[in-house]
């Protein structure tokens, strides 16, 4: 199969390229930044260049995004041109290709409000019947993109799986209390209880929804780390998380004092990666039991593909206040 991937210089395009040229598939990298594995320099707003790009595909992991970090950076316009625009100019130049599957990674930010239950509310159970409530233009215009791709699924038959990837990157936390309250290894391993995956399991999903495409024909799905929670936990969770964690995973104190950690002290959403177990065939890795087990020995708790892909930053320039503005 021959595969375009766009983004291929980012991280989750640049983990599909080195896993790709392991396999049987034939990979393009499409990206405006040039990279090792970039082997098309150019923009998905061009429409010549996407047209030239998708001649002789048979499928498309669509990775290409302006990300929450540039909301502060670029303009609405610039996000609407490139998370929309350039969506659309690679679905309607897929069609005429005789592209067989589309695969779009989109976001968990979409769900945006509906990510923060209100005060004295339990913790929110995030499933893919959640409706979406967008907070800033990223999650208008990914949610936009998924419309699109839908669209294209009901009026021409286009087989289109959408996956909404929770945290993945290894940049630090955007919010400096966070930052300042817990070293960064704590935030991360944290947030596999609730939102976060390992990129060779965000990979591997990509890989099962170009198998599964042309069976489902069009779904979104939650792509997060598998979560231990139940919804009986949801009420204490959001005010005793240390003591939620415990009964689930008890051996997390024991790395924790060890690292001289700590949990944090609420949690208010979780992320639930059942449909794509289910209909995918999904089996992420890396989990939070996984993690502290990786701890307790030793190891370091990543895969070796987050290893090779690193921290990209977002940004040319630094910031003084953390990794990215935020608006």
């Amino acid at each position: 199969m021959r595969i375009l991937v766009t983004g291929s210089a980012g991280h989750l395009g640049e983990a599909l390229m080195r896993t790709l040229q392991h396999s049987a598939h034939k990979a393009l990298g499409l990206d405006v930044k040039a990279s090792a594995f970039t082997h098309q320099v150019g923009s998905i707003t061009d429409r010549s260049l996407v047209k030239r790009s998708m001649q002789g595909m048979n499928a498309v992991l669509h990775t290409a995004t302006l990300h929450k970090p540039h909301v502060a950076t670029h303009s609405r316009q610039d996000f609407v041109d490139t998370n929309v625009t350039g969506t659309l100019n690679l679905l309607e130049e897929a069609m005429p290709a005789g592209v067989s599957a589309f695969i779009f990674t989109s976001t968990t930010s979409v769900f945006g409000r509906a990510l923060t239950p209100a005060s004295g509310q339990p913790a929110a159970w995030i499933t893919e019947d959640v409706i979406p409530v967008p907070k800033n233009i990223y999650g208008i215009t990914k949610l936009a993109a998924e419309n699109l791709c839908e669209l294209f699924h009901l009026n021409f038959g286009l087989r289109c799986l959408v996956l909404r990837t929770s945290r993945f990157f290894p940049e630090p936390d955007d919010h400096k209390d966070t930052r300042d309250a817990y070293e960064d290894g704590n935030i991360k391993t944290n947030e596999f209880l609730y939102r976060r995956s390992d990129i060779e399991d965000v990979v591997n999903a990509h890989l099962l929804a170009l198998e599964r495409a042309s069976v489902i024909g069009f779904g979104r799905y939650i792509v997060s780390a598998t979560t231990p929670f139940t919804p009986d936990d949801l009420e204490e969770l959001r005010t005793n998380a240390p003591d939620v964690v415990k009964r689930h995973v008890p051996r997390y104190e024991e790395a924790y004092a060890h690292n001289r950690w700590r949990m944090f002290p609420g949690i208010d959403r979780v992320y639930v990666n059942q449909r794509a177990r289910s209909e995918l065939g999904w089996r992420p890795q890396y989990d939070f039991a996984r993690i502290v087990e990786l701890l307790l020995a030793g190891e370091d708790p990543g895969s070796a593909l987050s290893r090779a892909i690193g921290s990209k930053g977002y940004h040319a320039t630094t910031f003084a206040e953390g990794p990215y503005p935020v608006d």
